[in-house]
């Protein structure tokens, strides 16, 4: 049996559509499209897309990984880091009903990453909106207006932020 090599394309019947990102003795390490990274057997059963001649390891799974997050912040809509603050941590958010239904609860920090993912589209949208050809710039400063009114809605968060500087900001009064 011929090994692949690093950056060989296969596609499992369990996992789906992979790349082999490292090679053991026993092992093939395989980021897969939906299912991320799995370790299979090198004698398991899968349907080779595109072989790669087993070589000396040329590229370690770090730099695949690093290439990885680097095409993830590259395309993806969040562009940094936000710290929630250090009071929050391990917190847990509890939504209690006013009948009699049983509470919500979930992690802080879940809640606290869907308010930064919002956040960041709200940043993309407007960034679409500025440099957008097909309006004028009546409704640019149109469209701009109800962004800032939405950030000034989303202010209450403003308390879970580390940083002042990642804080919401919305019309300020004059």
């Amino acid at each position: 049996m011929k090994l692949l090599g690093i950056g060989s394309r296969i596609n499992h019947l369990e996992y789906g559509k992979g790349v082999v990102t490292n090679v053991t003795s026993k092992h093939y390490w395989v980021t897969f499209l939906e299912n991320g990274l799995e370790t299979i057997d090198l004698d398991s059963e899968f349907e080779v897309i595109d072989r790669v001649e087993d070589e000396v390891d040329t590229v370690s799974f770090f730099d695949v990984e690093r290439s990885l997050v680097s095409i993830l912040e590259k395309w993806s809509d969040t562009h940094e880091k936000v710290a929630i603050g250090d009071k929050w941590r391990g917190g847990k958010l509890i939504l209690e009903p006013g009948d009699d239904l049983a509470n919500k609860e979930m992690p802080i920090d879940t809640f606290f990453h869907k308010i930064v993912m919002v956040r960041d589209r709200i940043r993309v949208m407007e960034q679409k909106i500025n440099s957008s050809k097909n309006l004028d710039d009546q409704e640019k400063i149109d469209l701009q207006q109800y962004i800032t009114r939405i950030y000034g809605s989303l202010t209450t968060f403003n308390v879970l932020f580390k940083s002042k500087s990642d804080h919401f900001v919305g019309e300020r009064s004059k």
